[in-house]
């Protein structure tokens, strides 16, 4: 029972996620009047709260991955095992999908879609990368010392990144997916879609390394 809660939480988690931040960006761009910059500080604020909200209520349950360039970077760490991170990891993508929908469903908009908003060139994949490293980076770091504050350590991490990166910070492979199934202010186009992929994995990794210097399990004299 206790792997069946892990697991749903993580379905329910990245639902929610998804539709927060798909959502958000249909009606901040809708309210805002075409004015990109307050669209976007209405998406990060929905963003930031609701991963506040799902890392605190869903932590305890399955470890509130919701992305799973975080479940690698656990996965590398030895705390998840190979079949554990692979059912978390298609759970998250269908969890994604299935917010995208909700979120397309709320507004009455065609429930699938195919993203035609452009986000190429290397700037937008060093970005991707960036973000997913400060990301991962920023949760074992608390765990290490702020073990109460990791919700928040998720959720500021998050909010920054969507202004001090070029790409707006997915910083979840996950939520690439869905967005690229979203013609709307949060898209992204599925032919940039294998470049943000590759630079979360390599972002995630190359935190996990310095998480493991900087942040050790244990302490060796």
């Amino acid at each position: 029972m206790k792997q069946a809660r892990a697991l749903f939480a993580e379905f329910l988690g990245s639902l929610f996620l998804s539709g927060v931040v798909i959502g958000s960006g249909i009606l901040a761009l809708e309210l805002s009047g075409g004015n990109i910059a307050v669209a976007l500080l209405g998406n990060t604020v929905a963003t930031g709260a609701i991963l506040w909200v799902l890392v605190a209520t869903l932590g305890p349950i399955s470890g509130a991955h919701f992305n799973p360039a975080v479940t690698l970077a656990f996965f590398l760490r030895r705390e998840i095992s190979v079949p554990t991170s692979l059912i978390y990891i298609a759970l998250q993508v269908a969890g994604c999908i299935a917010g995208a929908i909700l979120a397309h469903a709320m507004f009455e908009l065609p429930l699938l879609q195919i993203s035609e908003t452009d986000r190429s060139g290397t700037a937008k994949m060093l970005a991707e990368g960036t973000a997913t490293f400060a990301l991962v980076f920023a949760i074992f770091g608390a765990i290490k010392h702020a073990p109460n504050a990791v919700p928040a350590a998720v959720a500021l991490v998050i909010t920054a990144g969507y202004w001090w990166t070029a790409s707006t910070s997915f910083a979840n492979p996950a939520i690439s997916i869905a967005r690229a199934l979203s013609d709307t202010f949060a898209g992204v186009r599925p032919a940039d879609l294998p470049g943000f992929l590759s630079a979360q994995f390599i972002g995630a990794a190359l935190a996990t390394g310095c998480a493991y210097f900087l942040f050790p399990k244990e302490e060796s004299s």
